[in-house]
């Protein structure tokens, strides 16, 4: 059967549904063999304290098992060895997981329809990726399926500050600087548009909390940090 095709009514508009998932998929094939180096510029080298703090977050001891979900190039996996646990890498991008420099065991597979037995992980972490899935509430439900009860779940990701200043601040470095950086180094704008325009996927920060519940967690929260452009979603397997 052939893919739906999805009209994009105006130049800002988003993709969505089968759409949304083939260019996420080709977007990060195709930005793999620069995207660590591109996360370190437009992150302004601050990406590496936000993936301690998410591993932070979750609050587990050593030689827990932790599921990195969409772990592109495998940053949190090694941030998750670091700490003393044992991850294991999953990414849908081909492309990412090619390019991965992590020890961690890897496997492709789709956040929504994880290949894994119920109750397998005391963790799970996903770095950036929230945004990216074609059905959020779905992804959480499998989250929910394959961690144990009590097990954690921290996601970072990108957000829009609501102080009207970080807002017009965030909008200049992420919506001008960083399409034209992608141009400069990464040699796809495309792509580096998009990325900044993708946080309007997420909904409002006590709306994500609430759908984390929904999906079987509880003590859900957000917490925004580094002036409101960086949220972090974590919860308590019930």
């Amino acid at each position: 059967m052939g893919a739906r095709v999805i009209t994009v009514k105006h130049e800002n508009a988003l993709p969505e549904g089968t759409a949304k998932r083939q260019a996420v998929e080709g977007m990060f094939d195709r930005l793999a063999p620069r995207y660590d180096r591109m996360n370190r510029v437009i992150s302004l080298g601050l990406d590496r304290r936000w993936r301690r703090r998410t591993v932070a977050a979750l609050d587990l001891p050593p030689e827990s098992l932790v599921l990195d979900l969409a772990c592109g190039t495998g940053d949190l996996s090694n941030d998750l060895t670091a700490a003393g646990m044992s991850p294991i890498g999953l990414d849908f991008s081909a492309g990412m997981l090619a390019v991965a420099h992590t020890c961690a065991p890897l496997t492709r597979a789709d956040g929504a329809a994880l290949p894994v037995r119920h109750d397998a992980f005391d963790g799970i972490v996903c770095g950036f990726a929230l945004r990216n899935f074609v059905e959020l509430g779905a992804v959480f439900r499998e989250c929910a399926r394959v961690l144990r009860p009590g097990g954690r779940f921290a996601a970072v990701d990108a957000s829009v500050p609501a102080n009207p200043v970080l807002r017009a601040g965030n909008a200049v470095w992420f919506r001008g600087a960083v399409p034209l950086l992608g141009r400069l180094l990464a040699r796809d704008a495309d792509a580096y548009q998009y990325l900044p325009k993708s946080t309007a996927y997420l909904p409002e920060l006590d709306e994500l909390a609430r759908q984390l519940a929904r999906a079987g967690f509880y003590d859900t929260r957000t917490d925004a940090f580094t002036g409101g452009s960086v949220l972090l979603l974590t919860g308590t397997r019930s």
